[in-house]
């Protein structure tokens, strides 16, 4: 009956912050825009969607949520513009091994998007 996940949902507490976000996930990023209305789009991530509401009722400091992970085919090359668009990568990039079985290995890397949220880029090996 579930197909997937459909879309990750954000608020942002101010216009700014909305206009902040929007400029994060479309030019950094380089998602693309699938619809908007008055007080929110819906971006394009190439697996998934993501909504960003500009109406903040609601807005927490901390939730449920630890990271939103994107996949990548370069790690490091997408690092670094989110670092020269201003933006702090706290982890990474860096090669790592998940121990599973199989074990996965992968390089990630993690930095804070504009609401505060934590975001992973990961690529798998």
């Amino acid at each position: 009956m579930i197909s997937g996940i459909h879309h990750i949902s954000l608020k942002c507490g101010t216009k700014e912050d909305f206009e902040k976000a929007k400029d994060f996930y479309l030019n950094v990023l380089g998602f693309s825009v699938v619809r908007e209305w008055p007080e929110g789009v819906m971006i394009d991530s190439g697996a998934g969607l993501l909504e960003i509401f500009s109406n903040g009722e609601g807005v927490r400091t901390k939730g449920a949520l630890r990271h939103i992970a994107f996949a990548t085919d370069d790690a490091d090359g997408i690092a670094e513009k989110v670092k020269a668009a201003g933006y702090e990568v706290f982890i990474g990039p860096k090669d790592i091994v998940i121990r599973s079985d199989p074990e996965f290995p992968a390089r990630m890397a993690f930095c804070f998007g504009p609401l505060g949220e934590e975001i992973e880029f990961f690529q798998e090996r």
